[in-house]
């Protein structure tokens, strides 16, 4: 009977993780969060949060389940919160909803939010975590990165071959992959806050970076040229759309004033930190990043800036979309360079889905104690965080 009360708890769990999915695009900086009520072996209830400062999943689910509520297993992908920020605490209405038993995926670890296990168990409700927690905190990576590390978030993508090229051969702007990875693309760059490119990327591929799929996002993501000598021509795609999606281009102090002054006539916000031995010294651009509120990064190349993120221990997920191609030894490695033992051999599956001829592989870093990964710093209780629960493929195109 054990064994039946935990398959059944996972199964909801899953349900709650794929309802929680629908949010992705436009909740962040919010957590993706789903919800199921249960009676009786039936579900009566199920919601999500579908938008940034609107009702949590737990009131959607509970809304929907009425009087049936009373009495019921509740299953919530994150912890019920106990903060009043746009929305009152989910506690208090799980409270008054009068269910019976609350099933949760992953404690919520922003220190404004969390206890509402603990305060629920006083209330006399039976109270059971962690089924399916690391689906959860690996389908909200970013915002426990950011809650836990205080850091901005970098997962890094590439349209690959076969044999790991990126292009045919250098100064290529063909497509790697098809039309589904491409907009597969399209629908992650919804969740991000920020989309960042190196400027030889921008110079091959003359990207727009912009969400052009079915996610609308609810904010834009920025998009980022980082280019120490402002090199990005006046009339490419970035520079003439600058007015519509906000373009930061990063440069180098030292750069040709009259470029940068150009730059920002066009519309482009010029931020400036020291050259590097190979570019710009890529730890002022994050931290700079992170003072920004820019929580989250979505790096689409090209080699060399995916290589320097990797070799500096800055990349937390890798989204490989793959080709069944093969360019051979003229084709651009993906990942050119050596890279720390902990980065080269720091990685796990998190899951592998077909995108038409395609396949999209999604790795993260590992999070075992003998592994250390990522940037990060202490994070104080009352720090500003990217919004706490509710609180508050081919170049790149």
């Amino acid at each position: 009977m054990k064994d039946e009360r935990v398959e059944e708890d996972r199964a909801y769990m899953r349900r709650a993780i794929e309802l929680a999915d629908r949010g992705w695009g436009r909740v962040h900086p919010n957590p993706l969060v789903g919800a199921v009520v249960v009676r009786d072996g039936v579900v009566v209830g199920e919601g999500y949060h579908a938008e940034y400062g609107g009702p949590h999943a737990e009131v959607v689910a509970l809304e929907q389940a009425g009087e049936a509520a009373r009495g019921a297993t509740v299953y919530v992908t994150l912890e019920p919160c106990t903060h009043q920020g746009k929305t009152p605490p989910c506690t208090l209405a799980l409270r008054r909803a009068g269910i019976a038993r609350l099933v949760y995926g992953a404690e919520d670890t922003n220190p404004k939010a969390r206890g509402g296990a603990e305060q629920l168990r006083q209330a006399g409700i039976a109270v059971h975590g962690g089924v399916e927690r690391e689906a959860v905190r690996a389908q909200n990576a970013m915002f426990f990165h950011a809650v836990e590390r205080g850091s901005t978030y970098v997962a890094l993508k590439f349209g690959l071959t076969l044999d790991a090229r990126i292009a045919e051969m250098p100064g290529w702007g063909g497509a790697v992959t098809g039309p589904e990875s491409h907009a597969e693309v399209h629908r992650l760059r919804a969740g991000f806050d920020a989309i960042l490119v190196g400027i030889g990327t921008a110079l091959a591929d003359d990207p727009q970076l912009t969400v052009r799929g079915a996610v609308v996002p609810r904010t834009p993501p920025r998009r980022i040229v980082l280019d120490a000598a402002a090199r990005l021509p006046l009339d490419s795609k970035l520079a003439r759309t600058a007015a519509d999606v906000p373009v930061w281009l990063f440069c180098a102090e030292d750069a040709s004033a009259e470029r940068r002054a150009a730059l920002q006539r066009a519309g482009l916000r010029i931020l400036t930190v020291p050259r590097g031995p190979a570019g710009l010294e890529l730890e002022p651009v994050l931290d700079r990043l992170w003072t920004e509120g820019i929580r989250s990064v979505l790096c689409e190349g090209g080699a060399q800036l995916g290589a320097s993120l990797l070799a500096a221990d800055r990349v937390q997920r890798l989204y490989l979309f793959l080709a069944p191609r093969l360019f051979g030894e003229r084709g651009v490695l993906a990942f050119p360079g050596r890279f720390p033992p902990q980065v080269a051999d720091g990685w796990e599956y998190a899951r592998a889905v077909p995108c038409g001829r395609d396949l999209l592989a999604v790795l993260d870093r590992r999070r075992s104690e003998d592994v250390p990964y990522g940037h990060g710093r202490p994070v104080p209780p009352d720090a500003a965080q990217s919004g706490g629960r509710g609180r508050g493929v081919s170049g790149a195109d």
